[in-house]
């Protein structure tokens, strides 16, 4: 069997396995397997991938997206620029590749991993349809792993952001000071965080709801619930808003053709 999986702390609300599984029923993938690797710290991936020999690709979600990276072999150049990678491909290695290469992430293994940003694709697939002329400039709230890939995307997309964190952040905004101008004048507001994901729905990011207007665009990169209390209220006011369903949908696939891939590196 060829086996995937997630890792991550907590998983207990994840979406990926029930993806894969109904993938691999509906797409008649019979020699496949996804499994879920709550891991406490990311120092027991090397222990995991001894356990699990026949693993050939990990989803990596909160809180590893950025410690992963010391981990790795090698890096696409995209998760290399935002700092974070969500997607690993795992293939065996001659020792002999492995000295020429320069590129070792866990000393003494016998597999290449191989990092990739597949936050970014979904991301950029799921919002650019939303896109009017209007939205050119946006805040995100959050700064942690998601939030290299949304601010990347933007950039690509010439789309000016500001970042909005609790803690001082050079050429940010902290929550505390964000006033209604703010909101005003950034017609697309991204939450990056996990206030809001189930179990803890009564949560959400301290804005000025008040100044959001029926020009705004809300999109939160939480998933479940399908509508946090952050989208309820751009709702209220008349926002278009769009949660982080398609983009995880869209990202899954690309990890899925990363995984499949026969030679990414040719």
């Amino acid at each position: 069997m060829k086996q995937y999986g997630l890792i991550g702390y907590p998983l207990s609300h994840s979406f990926s396995k029930k993806y894969f599984a109904d993938k691999f029923e509906k797409e008649h993938i019979s020699d496949s397997g996804y499994h879920l690797f709550p891991i406490e710290h990311i120092s027991e991936l090397r222990g995991l991938l001894k356990k699990h020999p026949d693993l050939l690709g990990l989803n990596v979600t909160i809180p590893y997206k950025q410690s992963v990276l010391k981990y790795l072999d090698w890096i696409e150049d995209d998760a290399k620029k935002i700092g974070a990678v969500n997607c690993i491909r795992i293939h065996a290695e001659s020792p002999v590749d492995a000295c020429f290469d320069g590129e070792v992430g866990i000393v003494g293994h016998d597999f290449r991993l191989e990092g990739f940003n597949t936050d970014m694709y979904g991301f950029e697939h799921s919002l650019k349809p939303l896109l009017k002329d209007r939205y050119d400039r946006a805040l995100v709230l959050g700064d942690g792993g998601a939030a290299q890939a949304v601010k990347c995307v933007l950039e690509n997309l010439g789309i000016t952001f500001t970042v909005v964190t609790r803690k001082p952040l050079e050429g940010g905004i902290l929550f505390k000071d964000l006033t209604q101008k703010n909101i005003k004048d950034n017609l697309i507001i991204i939450n990056t965080t996990p206030l809001g994901m189930a179990p803890h729905v009564d949560e959400y990011p301290p804005i000025p709801y008040e100044a959001i207007t029926d020009d705004h665009l809300l999109y939160d990169l939480v998933y479940n619930p399908e509508k946090t209390i952050f989208l309820q209220k751009g709702e209220e006011k008349g926002a278009t808003i769009k949660n982080g369903l398609e983009m995880l949908i869209l990202q899954a696939e690309k990890s899925w053709e990363i995984w499949s891939a026969k030679d990414l590196l040719s």
